[in-house]
C-alpha cells in the first residue's frame, strides 16, 4: 500500500510537471518562433495602437463603415464571452427579429436582396468575415458617406474579397476590420469617425 502510494504520488509529481509546465512552455517557444503573428492573435496595428485583431470580429455603427454579422458573443464581438444566439431556425423570436433586421436593412439598397449573414449571426459571435455579397449589399450606403462612388469602392472591395482556402475549402469572404482600415486610408472621412 505504501509502495503504490508513493509511486502515484511521484507519477502525479511527474505528470504535472511535464504536462503542467514543460509542454505548454515548448509549444508556447515554438509557436513563438514558427508563427509569432498567429500565436500572437493576429494584432492589427495602427499609429502603434492595437485596434483590432485579424481573426476577431468587431462592431461597426457608423454608415460609413462596412458592417460585421450581427454577434450574440457578451454585448457583441465579445472574445471572453463567445456565444451565439442559441435560438433554433424554426424559433419565432428569431424568425421575427430576422424580419425586423431585413425590414430595417431594405432601405439602405431598395430592391436588393438583404444577404442572410447580415442579419445572422455566427455560432461563435466572433466572425471576422462577411460574404461578397453582404459586403457588395453595403456599397451605395458607405459610398455615400464616403462620397465616392460606389464602382470605386467596388475595386477596393475585390481587393479585399478571399478567394476559398486552397481552391476548395470555405467560401469567398472579406474581412471587414481590414476592409474598414483600407477604407479609412483610400476614401477618409472626418476624424471622429476613423477606427480607433
Amino acid at each position: 500500500m505504501k509502495k503504490n502510494l508513493i509511486t502515484a504520488t511521484l507519477m502525479t509529481f511527474a505528470t504535472t510537471i511535464l504536462l503542467g509546465i514543460i509542454y505548454p512552455l515548448v509549444v508556447t517557444g515554438l509557436a513563438q518562433l514558427m508563427f509569432p503573428k498567429q500565436a500572437n492573435g493576429q494584432l492589427i496595428q495602427k499609429d502603434g495602437k492595437s485596434i483590432g485583431s485579424r481573426i476577431l470580429g468587431q462592431s461597426f455603427s457608423s454608415p460609413a463603415y462596412f458592417h460585421s454579422r450581427p454577434s450574440f458573443a457578451g454585448n457583441g464581438h465579445d472574445p471572453t464571452n463567445s456565444n451565439g444566439s442559441q435560438l433554433g431556425p424554426t424559433n419565432q423570436k428569431l424568425i421575427e427579429r430576422v424580419k425586423a433586421d431585413v425590414s430595417s436593412l431594405q432601405p439602405e439598397n431598395p430592391g436588393a436582396p438583404v444577404p442572410i449573414d447580415l442579419v445572422t449571426g455566427s455560432a461563435s459571435g466572433l466572425d471576422p468575415h462577411i460574404t461578397p455579397a453582404a459586403a457588395e449589399f453595403q456599397l451605395p450606403t458607405v459610398a455615400k458617406e464616403r462620397g465616392t462612388t460606389v464602382d470605386q469602392l467596388r475595386t477596393l472591395l475585390a481587393k479585399h474579397t478571399e478567394d476559398r482556402q486552397f481552391g476548395f475549402l470555405g467560401e469567398p469572404r472579406v474581412n471587414v476590420l481590414e476592409l474598414n482600415l483600407d477604407l479609412d486610408e483610400r476614401f477618409p472621412k472626418a476624424k471622429q469617425a476613423s477606427i480607433q
